[in-house]
């Protein structure tokens, strides 16, 4: 066989390889994705509350018994783990608040949505991730989705305002009508979107109140309607749903006899701290001033039987949480029930997060429904860290590096295969000999047989 004859055989293999236009069928047959979180969730809210539309997604689809979130247990840093996998140390969202130790800037939680440097330190969150690999997402409220990542942006967003209703089940409905529109008419793949309850009630009242319980049942009648807009639009059978949170929420005893006062320790002073990050639930952080460090976790370590003081090196490996620049030399959590209170008592919520991970009141939730769930399957209780790569799963992306295993969620899925998807191909450089800018390999390959077939002609 001449040489010609061999090029032109090569060719035409290229055209009939199975890899071809791969990344077209795929896209035309991949399910879109919602991610939907209900911030303070706990694990047992449905269980005092009749929830007829939860129950009927889990008879659809697969409910975890409960959640566990990772540490530290607040709203941004736990958010961050689902979307990007990791652990809070290693994606660096530390708190709900941005600090700068030199400066002594702490900004409160809507200020620290908004900065950039905060959230892009290295972790990229899936909508990014899926983005780079050719699909549109969206983010509606969902933190840190309204900056940029190594300067990409998502496709479509919306921030909350500093003075956001978060408990307005109108504009709930609204929001879903707007992500509707954004599946069905702007082409997105993928949207996560966020409702800052039943935790705002849930801090406000306490976890037991009867004002919980009613929100609880506005999130569930938000589960229907979000549910039949799903089958309206004609997306039943094209969306895959999730639906979870962030962390769970404790009662705080604020009558109690031994509140963690850190303004009546015996051996401790203020003077000694050069920048404190305290009043924020029941963790906390300090930076000694400097060549003070032993002094005052001397004065720290048993000062209170409800207070738990570590230094970075010594904090528990476990909780994936100490092993970050931006946390202090000493930090600390309470036991549930207790907050810290640091130069005055300004803390006055009747229910909390924030405490231990492993603590029951802190279990979240997780539900899941769509054309790639099993029905009916309850599964045990899994980490938070999990869920990124069973996303990435779902949108047949790759993901990116992460703490998390599919194995653990694989098994909801109806087809179960294991392995992730393959790496898409790399985009030939502009102006290339072999691929001209917007050839596609179908073009290249009959050109190429075009002119092979003239030669050997």
């Amino acid at each position: 066989m001449g040489c010609p004859t061999v090029l032109l055989a090569a060719a035409l293999l290229t055209l009939l390889a199975p890899g071809t236009g791969a990344p077209i069928s795929r896209k035309a047959s991949r399910n879109k994705l919602l991610l939907v979180s209900f911030d303070g969730f706990r694990w047992d809210y449905d269980q005092d509350v009749d929830t007829p539309n939860l129950d009927a997604m889990a008879l659809d689809g697969v409910k975890a018994r409960y959640m566990t979130p990772a540490f530290v247990t607040m709203t941004s840093p736990c958010h961050f783990t689902l979307v990007t996998g990791r652990y809070i140390e290693n994606h660096g969202v530390v708190h709900n608040m941005f600090y700068n130790t030199t400066s002594k800037v702490k900004l409160p939680y809507h200020a620290t949505l908004g900065i950039r440097t905060w959230w892009d330190n290295g972790s990229l969150p899936i909508w990014i991730t899926a983005q780079k690999q050719g699909l549109r997402t969206g983010s509606f409220f969902y933190p840190g989705g309204n900056v940029t990542y190594q300067d990409t942006a998502v496709t479509l967003s919306e921030k909350e305002g500093v003075l956001h209703n978060y408990a307005d089940e109108k504009a709930w409905r609204t929001n879903i009508d707007t992500v509707m529109r954004w599946f069905t008419e702007e082409g997105l793949d993928l949207v996560t979107l966020y409702f800052g309850e039943p935790d705002s009630t849930g801090h406000k009242y306490g976890p037991e109140s009867q004002q919980r319980r009613d929100m609880v049942m506005q999130v569930d009648r938000t589960v229907g309607y979000l549910r039949d807009r799903i089958r309206s639009s004609g997306l039943e059978g094209s969306l895959n749903l999730v639906i979870t949170s962030d962390h769970g929420m404790a009662t705080v005893n604020k009558k109690a006899p031994d509140l963690v006062e850190f303004h009546k320790f015996p051996n401790f002073t203020f003077k000694d701290i050069a920048f404190e990050l305290l009043d924020y639930g029941p963790s906390g952080m300090l930076v000694p001033k400097e060549g003070l460090l032993e002094k005052v976790y001397t004065a720290l370590k048993g000062a209170h039987p409800r207070l738990h003081v570590y230094t970075k090196e010594s904090f528990p490996a476990s909780l994936r949480y100490a092993n970050n620049p931006r946390i202090t030399p000493l930090l600390m959590f309470s036991d549930p029930g207790y907050v810290i209170h640091g130069r005055l008592n300004v803390q006055f919520n009747n229910g909390e997060h924030g405490y231990h991970n492993e603590v029951m009141d802190m279990k979240t939730i997780f539900r899941a429904a769509g054309p790639s769930f099993k029905r009916g399957l309850e599964v045990e209780p899994f980490e938070s860290v999990h869920v990124y790569e069973l996303l990435c799963r779902l949108l047949g992306i790759v993901p990116e590096p992460n703490d998390g295993s599919l194995g653990v969620l694989l098994p909801t899925l109806r087809d179960p295969s294991p392995g992730p998807p393959s790496p898409r191909p790399p985009t030939p450089p502009s102006g290339s000999a072999l691929l001209p800018r917007g050839w596609s390999p179908l073009v290249m390959g009959l050109s190429v047989a075009t002119v092979l077939l003239a030669k050997v002609a």
